[in-house]
């Protein structure tokens, strides 16, 4: 069988096309925050992770461009042989004050630090990662990546820590275990259950690792993720993360102690084998962070934004996943009417992000929306009453 023939064999997203609903790769011509331009039309933009609205902020920008001005554009080799700038490490340092922990270690993507831990640490047969059904696909990638060196790998059902109970029951006490679970959970915006996930893993002589990917600048004393928001700052083993939403940038973390950091500082094949995070990314990452943390009332202001339009779509009559963070779903209920009402509201000068199966499950398919501090109330107002207007046409309330 030829090995090119299941790529001949795709046609869905042709057929998408062909229909006129294809949500995906919309070219975005300008970038204003809440507004954005594509092609040629100016749209409220309520699908972004730029959660604090930071990537259009002149002290981001002009970071940037002096850290090109002095280092130019990449580093041109890893972390651990030529890719390492000042600005890396002192980077690092101040990720590690802002969370309380003894280090940090920069990955190049946030999709890329899961394949940094958890293959590293999770090595053999007696060494098991217990992992959310629903943890980001990051995570999956990095948890088969272990499988594939011969860790063992269990799941639990979505947050349920019951069945995470029921899964540590059957693992040998002494074995190695990792929990690794989404913190804010990227699809749905739930937030994971950690104190009985953090007491669990004592009872069971686990260690725990948690994504704040959606978490970081969202939840927690002054955006300092879940274990912040739960008081459990020294009770979580890792917190791993990305640049690319608060942080207005791209690149990833995990922060935890010492000993452990730097045992994958020389042992992560993600890291050593990756060019290290371009000047530009780094210092933009650096200026998102201080303005974090000099101007605290963006994490309210977004957490406002998002519980209005959650408020205002609930008392409408749509079904959305309840929650309190940045993200608010919408759920629509198949392929077709999900795609029919994305190409409505785009139409209506609204983007919001269309989650269909595979990707999730059958009767679960969303609008996944999502807002920043920036949002003010005319664009909440004009993307509530967009979908309220389609709603009624495609009789979803």
């Amino acid at each position: 069988m030829d090995l090119f023939q299941k790529c001949y064999d795709f046609t869905r997203a042709d057929d998408i096309k062909a229909l006129g609903f294809y949500p995906y790769f919309r070219a975005i011509e300008e970038n204003e925050g809440p507004v954005v331009q594509i092609e040629g039309r100016k749209i409220v933009m309520a699908g972004s992770n730029n959660y604090l609205g930071l990537t259009a902020h002149p002290s981001v920008k002009e970071a940037a461009l002096k850290a090109v001005e002095k280092y130019g554009t990449g580093c041109s080799g890893s972390r651990y042989l030529t890719g390492t700038l000042d600005l890396h490490i002192e980077l690092e340092s101040k990720l590690a004050e802002f969370f309380g922990t003894e280090a940090v270690l920069l990955y190049s993507t946030g999709y890329q630090t899961a394949q940094g831990i958890i293959p590293t640490l999770v090595q053999s047969r007696d060494e098991y990662v217990v992992s959310d059904k629903d943890n980001h696909a990051c995570i999956v990638a990095g948890q088969m990546m272990a499988k594939g060196i011969m860790a063992s790998l269990e799941r639990y059902k979505h947050n349920d820590m019951a069945d995470l109970e029921r899964v540590l029951q059957k693992l040998p006490i002494d074995a190695g275990k990792l929990i690794v679970s989404d913190g804010v959970f990227s699809t749905g915006g739930e937030i994971v259950d950690l104190p009985r996930l953090v007491e669990l893993a004592k009872k069971y002589n686990a260690k725990t690792l948690i994504d704040d990917a959606h978490s970081v600048g969202v939840i927690g004393k002054g955006g300092r993720g879940t274990a912040s928001e739960f008081n459990l700052e020294n009770e979580v083993d890792l917190t791993m993360g990305t640049f690319s939403k608060t942080f207005a940038s791209l690149g990833g973390f995990v922060a935890g102690k010492e000993r452990v950091i730097n045992y994958l500082k020389h042992h992560s094949a993600a890291l050593i084998f990756s060019a290290s995070p371009t000047p530009a990314a780094v210092a933009a990452a650096l200026a998102a962070l201080d303005l974090l943390k000099k101007e605290p009332w963006r994490v309210p202001k977004l957490i406002s934004n998002a519980n209005k339009v959650r408020k205002e779509l609930t008392e409408a009559g749509f079904k959305i996943i309840d929650g309190r963070t940045a993200i608010v779903p919408v759920i629509v209920g198949n392929d077709e009417l999900a795609f029919a009402m994305w190409k409505k509201l785009y139409e209506a000068g609204v983007f919001v992000n269309v989650f269909i199966s595979p990707g999730v499950p059958q009767g679960r398919q969303m609008m996944r929306t999502s807002y920043m501090s920036t949002h003010e109330d005319e664009h909440l107002d004009f993307i509530i009453d967009a979908f309220k207007k389609i709603g009624k046409e495609l009789g979803l309330i």
